[in-house]
């Protein structure tokens, strides 16, 4: 079966937040996600030209050559987005057990993307609806945008495995998949046995978690032909600051 026919159970805007609480997921189509954003899903897709060109990741320890990303940091307080300096992405080995443990300094965000409209527009609205579920003062957030490339005939989307990031919330968007097969997503309850599977095929179309109740996960991506990519936003919220390394350096 062609991992492109597992299409995803979608969740409408309105019923987002019974889903988080109750499921610990929700599913969203493009269109909805542009209504979230309050902006057209053509200015979304217009971010896509900012996936191309990513650097390298550095730190696979697997040594693939295969994942690319660029990261941002912000705070986001009462619908207000403030942009903090660049700081590296830290996760502890309890979340992350292949990459966890290090800082990781990874190239910022372009500043042509910080600075759209349509951007920022979508870290508010997507702050917003998790305000919704859970009322904080500042929601701390990072972004990373991901290019698996299949240059070498394998890319992994999650080297390390179904796993939680140690947050409140994450928000994985597809921005793009080209010529490639696999790429299946897969979400599991962290206390339970209850799963699912599917793949995000639709351009901005997003996966919405509860970090606190799932595990997620992202099969292997193969080319169709000589190459493909697959391109993905993800999103972390999280209500008490930022991971940091205990010996956090700056």
């Amino acid at each position: 079966m062609s991992s492109l026919s597992l299409s995803p159970p979608l969740t409408p805007v309105g019923e987002i937040a019974r889903s988080l609480r109750g499921d610990g997921y929700a599913i969203v189509s493009p269109e909805e996600v542009a209504k979230i954003a309050g902006v057209s899903l053509t200015d979304l897709l217009n971010l896509n030209s900012f996936w191309e060109g990513l650097p390298r990741d550095p730190y696979l320890k697997d040594g693939g050559r295969y994942r690319f990303r660029r990261h941002v940091s912000y705070e986001i307080t009462n619908d207000a987005l403030a942009i903090v300096p660049h700081r590296a992405h830290w996760q502890s080995l309890n979340y992350n057990a292949l990459h966890g443990g290090i800082e990781r300094w990874f190239e910022p965000t372009q500043s042509a993307l910080i600075n759209n409209p349509s951007w920022k527009s979508l870290l508010i609205g997507i702050a917003h609806i998790l305000s919704g579920i859970k009322p904080v003062k500042t929601w701390f957030v990072e972004a990373h945008q991901f290019r698996i490339d299949t240059t070498d005939g394998i890319g992994r989307p999650t080297p390390e495995g179904a796993h939680r990031d140690g947050v409140d919330f994450v928000a994985v968007f597809l921005v793009d998949r080209v010529n490639v097969k696999g790429g299946e997503t897969r979400i599991f309850e962290a206390n339970g046995s209850v799963g699912l599977r599917f793949t995000l095929a639709k351009p901005w179309s997003v996966l919405l978690m509860n970090d606190e109740k799932m595990i997620h996960e992202s099969t292997p991506i193969q080319p169709i032909g000589a190459h493909g990519h697959r391109d993905t936003l993800v999103l972390t919220f999280r209500s008490n600051g930022f991971q940091d390394s205990p010996n956090h350096s700056q």
